[in-house]
């Protein structure tokens, strides 16, 4: 028995939208750019399901998951304009598609040298599109496979620590000697080298009509989605239909989609609701037993991708800013590339690192799923 009983929606509530808040201010606070506010999300919520204090299961929490994470999918892809991320990332995006092969490889290398044993396949997909893509993809393909709480808790928590890995190794490579005369650059990067501090943007204002409108459209999507996949007797992978509607949205209205403001924020808040809720429902002493066994995996995974980029690199004669950045927007994301290539002196190549990044979120949930059936 917890202290807040599983049906007290409005106290389980205030707890969820209270985590989420810590969650979001640490991410804005020097302490996010050391730990990510994800982990502490799940970490919180599961001390204080862990101690008694919220149950570990509850109704509102299946609302979370069942409800507001299909709902958050169509919010933070509506800007997935593909014209424009071919049309901007130039031949970045090439070397992109073989940095998301390098993580398919990873994933797939490491599955068969690693005994994962029943969760492998799920594991092996979630990684694989969360490395191309980014924590968008993770809670969508988590959903298509069918993860359960404490399985996701654990292997989100894992790759946390992998991708701020990740991060480190990617800041480091093109200081390496020898890594410098195998890669070679040609870009100047010979200007003050800043601190790694993403690019402020403005505060979104706050549009009613847009919020609104956002969200009909959002449940639009889902409705449909859920309908086709009925049909087609496919419910599993309805967050993949999901996906494949909101695109199509998205370049059927490109204009309208990139005016919308709010959108992307208001999925970021249901999809962290839903990192509090997966932390809630997690057994502390089952996840310390799993979480690094799937460190060590995602480790394996990121060698196994920067060893393949940094020789395909070489090989094509790919210059070594390029190949860093294509590979940065497919392991940390757009946001954090460009301040990768801002403090790098690779001005030029912050535009390309984003739109690839936008593309990652793009196909990364149909990649993972596929790794998945492949190796189930």
């Amino acid at each position: 028995m917890s202290l807040i009983p599983a049906d007290n929606v409005f106290a389980l509530g205030a707890i969820l939208f209270c985590v989420a808040w810590l969650a979001f201010l640490i991410d804005i606070k020097p302490l996010g750019k050391k730990t990510s506010g994800v982990i502490w999300a799940l970490g919180v919520s599961m001390l204080l399901s862990n101690t008694g204090i919220i149950p570990f299961s509850s109704p509102t929490y299946d609302f979370v998951g069942g409800s507001l994470v299909p709902l958050a999918i169509p919010l933070l892809l509506l800007k997935g304009d593909l014209r424009r991320i071919f049309r901007e990332s130039g031949g970045v995006m090439i070397f992109f598609c073989i940095a998301s092969m390098a993580t398919v490889a990873g994933a797939v290398i490491g599955f068969y040298i690693m005994d994962l044993g029943e969760i492998g396949p799920k594991v092996a997909g979630v990684y694989t599109g969360g490395w191309i893509g980014g924590a968008v993809n993770v809670l969508a393909i988590s959903q298509a496979v069918e993860m359960t709480s404490q399985e996701f808790s654990v292997a989100l928590s894992a790759s946390s620590v992998v991708s701020m890995s990740a991060l480190m190794l990617l800041i480091a490579i093109p200081s390496v000697g020898l890594i410098k005369r195998m890669v070679p650059t040609q870009a100047d990067n010979s200007a003050q080298v800043l601190p790694i501090e993403p690019e402020q943007d403005e505060t979104p204002t706050l549009h009613l009509t847009h919020i609104s409108g956002a969200l009909a459209l959002s449940f639009i999507i889902c409705a449909l989605a859920q309908s086709m996949a009925q049909w087609l007797q496919l419910t599993q992978y309805s967050i993949l239909f999901i996906t494949v509607l909101t695109i199509a949205v998205a370049n059927a209205f490109p204009g309208k989609m990139a005016g919308l403001k709010g959108d992307f924020e208001l999925g970021m808040l249901l999809m962290y609701l839903f990192f509090v809720a997966v932390g809630a429902g997690t057994d502390a002493i089952s996840f310390i037993a799993s979480a690094f066994h799937l460190f060590v995996y995602g480790m394996l995974i990121i060698i196994i991708h920067l060893v393949l980029v940094l020789f395909a690199a070489r090989v094509m004669k790919v210059d070594m800013a390029e190949a860093i950045v294509a590979s940065s927007a497919a392991l940390v994301g757009p946001a954090v590339t460009a301040a990768i290539a801002t403090s790098k002196g690779w001005k030029h190549l912050v535009t390309p690192g984003i739109m690839c990044g936008v593309f990652g979120y793009v196909i990364g949930t149909f990649i993972g799923v596929t790794v998945t059936a492949m190796l189930g």
